[in-house]
């Protein structure tokens, strides 16, 4: 596993570095403890994911028996919170891969919501919701005017933003179009001056394949869970 560099601890703790840099303007923020609204993404973040006056802020925030659902290195819950589920997952940073635009790539915009929601049903490339492209910008390819794959930016903690949603069409796998978009969404991510940065599920050894063969570098384990806020 590639070391961190001192530029990436705020990458311990993304969805929070986001939710308090530059996704503030979306973030539901209460002492401590913030969110995203439901219909851009699902997740939770707090200042310190260890500390019990954090996860106090946050169900103050959420109100009682909500679901959440959270990310990072190291998750302490205390007594009260309920787990639904834990996913453990790695976090992969841009080590020099090749970053290009695709000509054949639009990006996709509001009238195009429908078909990514149908898209990611079919696929289940992780969360995505009808206001995710509020998070970022997203691309795709289309075929015959049907939308067969897309990739798109997820969280933005500062200098960094998350490429997210990458799924195609099963009807057209093989044929390299997950790594012409992830290539594609990182030339973006580039240009405005950020380094990209992705999450997979550690059992997901194909995706993690494919992200270390395009230059992606494994920096850390992290957790994904899912949690009952206290009756």
């Amino acid at each position: 596993m590639t070391q961190p560099r001192i530029e990436d601890a705020v990458l311990d703790n993304p969805v929070w570095a986001a939710l308090r840099g530059p996704q503030a303007h979306l973030a539901e923020v209460r002492g401590r403890a913030g969110r995203y609204p439901a219909d851009v993404a699902p997740f939770h973040g707090a200042a310190d994911l260890t500390d019990p006056a954090a996860w106090a802020d946050l169900a103050r925030l959420t109100g009682p028996e909500a679901e959440v659902f959270v990310a990072g290195l190291r998750l302490a819950p205390p007594p009260g919170w309920a787990t639904t589920f834990t996913l453990p997952g790695v976090q992969l940073v841009d080590a020099g891969m090749a970053a290009d635009d695709d000509p054949e790539a639009v990006v996709l915009s509001t009238a195009d919501v429908p078909d990514m929601l149908d898209l990611a049903a079919r696929t289940r490339p992780g969360p995505f919701r009808s206001r995710s492209l509020a998070m970022g910008r997203f691309v795709g390819l289309r075929r015959d005017g049907a939308l067969i794959a897309m990739a798109g930016e997820r969280l933005r903690p500062p200098g960094w933003t998350e490429i997210t949603a990458v799924c195609t069409d099963p009807a057209h796998r093989g044929q390299g179009l997950a790594a012409r978009l992830v290539r594609a969404v990182a030339a973006g991510i580039r240009q405005r001056g950020d380094t990209a940065f992705l999450h997979a599920a550690a059992d997901n050894t194909n995706a993690i394949r494919l992200y270390e063969k395009l230059g992606f570098a494994l920096r850390t384990p992290v957790t994904f869970a899912g949690l009952r806020s206290p009756a």
